[in-house]
């Protein structure tokens, strides 16, 4: 199932940018603090880097990494999460799935469902191993890949049909 959509490449020089780049952080903050509403939501649905998948793969890596870098920051300035020692791995994480996105959706010009599987799987390998090599420890480098499963099919499966039937134009 894979569909053409009206993708974007905007630059750091566009206001426009900016502003798609604050909602998507709005997203990015709002929808943690309802997964942290269930026990391990954060760590089990994986809610900070959603709307990073969305803003990049729509409107290129620009706007994705401007995205992916405010997000952990303002929650965590806001509401203490993640936690400071978090945030270098999420920060590369958000990172790799901004370029990562942005990458695929230029090169393909396409969204579908493996697409934006391998997009979610080549940023979480990446930054797990980044993460594992970070911590001196696999066992926290995979912790995305033990608790996360259904976050990553949140981002696939959500962030398709946000993309495709939410952000048509």
């Amino acid at each position: 199932m894979q569909t053409s959509v009206k993708l974007y490449s905007l630059g750091y020089n566009e206001m426009r940018a900016y502003l798609l780049a604050a909602l998507f952080v709005v997203g990015n903050v709002v929808l943690p603090q309802l997964c942290h509403l269930i026990p391990q939501g954060g760590l089990i649905l994986l809610p900070i880097y959603f709307f990073t998948l969305i803003a990049a793969y729509k409107y290129g890596w620009k706007v994705g990494l401007l995205t992916a870098l405010l997000s952990p920051v303002v929650n965590h300035l806001l509401f203490g999460m993640p936690p400071a020692a978090m945030l270098p791995s999420i920060l590369v994480k958000s990172s790799l799935l901004a370029v990562i996105a942005g990458y695929v959706a230029h090169r393909t010009g396409r969204v579908s469902l493996l697409l934006l599987l391998g997009v979610v799987l080549a940023y979480q390998v990446l930054g797990c191993g980044i993460e594992a090599m970070m911590h001196g420890s696999l066992y926290a480098g995979l912790q995305d890949f033990r608790l996360g499963i259904p976050g990553m099919l949140l981002q696939v499966v959500g962030g398709y049909l946000v993309i495709k039937y939410l952000l048509k134009s």
